[in-house]
């Protein structure tokens, strides 16, 4: 199961997060301020951080810098998540650091597919093996996924949102709905992060 950290002080926005991603079976840890989340990650040692910019005390570029300098998010995406939606703001966001940068408000589809483009980029490697599970997992994507869910479950990896998949492959949205729907009962994948783990695993066979 996949681990993310939610480092947020508006209590209305973190409860939302969490049950974003509990439903979509990701394990979720919150904190309410930059100095609890720094330590979350020393005990949780997640795949994903989701910090807050606008906290009292401690803001968001000081929780990745602090981070940063104790060196404990080398391999972990930190992505920002704010309502400061200018260009500037964005900017300055990957400036110092962050992966990623999500505007307030968001939907659950934009959310997940931010966190899940975040999980494929620093995890596609550990799958690139050559063992047996592997291999009877590569089996399954080959003789049950047609080419076009292929496509879908590979862009549902890169972190794309339904919407743009739709645009991308010049289909509707419910059509991309249906390739999911089909791709999760395939794979019996039962949430976005099982489905998730299947797209990382398709993208090794390219």
């Amino acid at each position: 199961m996949y681990s993310v950290i939610i480092i947020e002080d508006d209590p209305s926005y973190r409860n939302v997060m969490e049950i974003m991603l509990q439903m979509e079976g990701f394990q979720v840890h919150s904190a309410s301020c930059g100095p609890e989340g720094i330590a979350l990650v020393d005990s949780v040692a997640p795949d994903v951080i989701l910090c807050d910019v606008m906290m009292p005390g401690m803001d968001g570029y000081a929780v990745l810098q602090a981070l940063k300098d104790e060196n404990k998010i080398t391999n972990i995406p930190f992505i920002f998540v704010s309502a400061l939606a200018d260009r500037s703001d964005v900017r300055r966001g990957m400036f110092e650091g962050s992966d990623d940068y999500l505007t307030k408000p968001f939907t659950a589809d934009e959310l997940l597919a931010a966190v899940m483009g975040r999980i494929r980029r620093t995890q596609s490697l550990t799958l690139r093996k050559d063992d047996a599970a592997t291999r009877e997992k590569q089996a399954i994507l080959r003789s049950r996924v047609t080419p076009r869910e292929r496509e879908v479950l590979l862009l549902v990896g890169q972190g794309v949102t339904s919407k743009e998949i739709g645009e991308r492959l010049k289909v509707t949205l419910k059509t991309v709905e249906v390739h999911r729907s089909n791709l999760m009962k395939k794979l019996d994948a039962s949430n976005a992060a099982s489905l998730a783990r299947w797209a990382i695993l398709a993208e090794t066979m390219q």
